[in-house]
This record gives structure tokens, C-alpha cells and sequence, in this order.
């Protein structure tokens, strides 16, 4: 019995779960088909029986495919943003706190491979609704590491987002470099090497009160 399926049934009976765990159980089980099929050859019918539920259950919480793909997508979506504010706040060192921006694109993709393959890599992407939500990705990690140069530095707005995409760029492609090419680096010497890049540039801005 697959995890999604874990809870579904006891004794040979259909067990009546809360409809938050209901959804979780179901979102669990279309992230697995979504993964191993891509959005346009996934069907509900499969998404149903990978949750071990009937149609009708999955349609009582999910209207359509689509509205199933966008929630699965707001889920990830909003846990990178907030993985991304996490690391800006966990520190006032601000190496670390670059540490941290390479790290949470590397935690996401080793760790959590199937979101980030949903979000990055999704069959999907040129539609409106979903290419909205991969674009929030990009901004509200931009958005967090902006906020930080300009309370530490005498940066415009633009400067700072410009920095801030720059490192969100780096880290993005370097992660998913490292895992197309089979991680031959060690993951805590990727994370560094990439720190070592980044942080060289942005130390080279002066902190309010310094002069360049």
C-alpha cells in the first residue's frame, strides 16, 4: 500500500478522514502521478486510484485537473518563499545569510525532488495561471533577499532586487546543474562553492556607515 493510500481503508472498509487530511492525501498522490506521467497524460481516474478513493471523493475537493495542478503548486510555491524568508531571518552574519539563499534552492531540489520538478520543470508552464506561480517563486525569494541588502546597505530598491536576482539566479541553475550532472560535487561543497562566488561580490557593498 503506497503512502498515499495509507488511511484510506481499514478492515476492507473506507475510513472517513477530516477534509484536511483527505486533501493532503490526495494532493500526496497527484504530486506521484503528475511526477512519473507529466500534467497533460495524467488523469484523474489514475490520481484517484493511486489515492485509493473514487472519482467522486476527488472531485468533491478538486473540480478539475487543473485546479488539482494549481494547489499542488501554490503548496510548494509558498513553502520555497517561506524557506527563503527563513534563512534571510536565522541570522544577522550575512555570509551565512548568503549560506543560506544557495542552500535553500539545493534543500529543495536533493530533498524535495518531486516539488522542485513541478515547479521548475513542469509540462505546464506556458499557462497563464501556472507561469503566475512559478514567477512567484523567483519574486518572493528576490523580494526576501532585497529586503535584507537594504536594510543592511545605502542600496536603491533597484540595486538591491537587481543583487537579489543575481543570487537567486546563481543558486537556482547551479542546483539544477549539480543534479543533471549526477552530484559530483558533495552537496556541502557545491553549497560552498557557490557561497564563496556569491559572497564575493556582495561583500564588496559596504554596510550603512561604511564607506566603500
Amino acid at each position: 500500500m503506497t503512502s498515499a493510500m495509507s488511511g484510506t481503508q481499514a478492515a476492507g472498509r473506507p475510513v472517513r478522514l477530516p477534509r484536511s487530511a483527505r486533501r493532503k492525501q490526495l494532493l500526496a498522490a497527484a504530486q506521484q502521478v503528475f511526477v512519473a506521467q507529466g500534467y497533460h497524460a495524467a488523469a484523474m481516474d489514475d490520481i484517484a486510484e493511486r489515492a485509493g478513493v473514487s472519482k467522486p471523493v476527488l472531485y468533491q475537493h478538486f473540480p478539475g485537473k487543473l485546479e488539482l495542478y494549481l494547489a499542488l503548486l501554490d503548496t510548494h510555491c509558498d513553502a520555497m518563499v517561506s524557506r527563503m524568508r527563513a534563512a534571510m531571518e536565522a541570522t544577522t552574519d550575512n555570509k551565512e545569510r548568503v549560506r543560506g539563499a544557495i542552500q535553500a534552492y539545493f534543500d529543495f531540489i536533493d530533498h524535495e525532488s518531486e516539488a522542485f520538478r513541478l515547479v521548475f520543470e513542469s509540462d505546464l508552464r506556458n499557462d497563464p495561471a501556472v507561469r503566475e506561480r512559478v514567477d512567484r517563486v523567483e519574486s518572493g525569494c528576490i523580494a526576501a533577499i532585497t529586503d535584507t541588502i537594504m536594510a543592511d546597505t545605502d542600496l536603491s530598491r533597484a540595486r538591491a532586487e537587481l543583487l537579489a536576482s543575481g543570487l537567486v539566479g546563481a543558486a537556482e541553475v547551479a542546483a539544477r546543474f549539480w543534479v543533471a550532472g549526477g552530484r559530483q560535487v558533495d552537496k556541502p561543497d557545491a553549497e560552498a562553492l557557490l557561497t564563496a562566488l556569491s559572497w564575493r561580490g556582495i561583500a564588496s557593498f559596504p554596510l550603512h556607515g561604511e564607506h566603500a
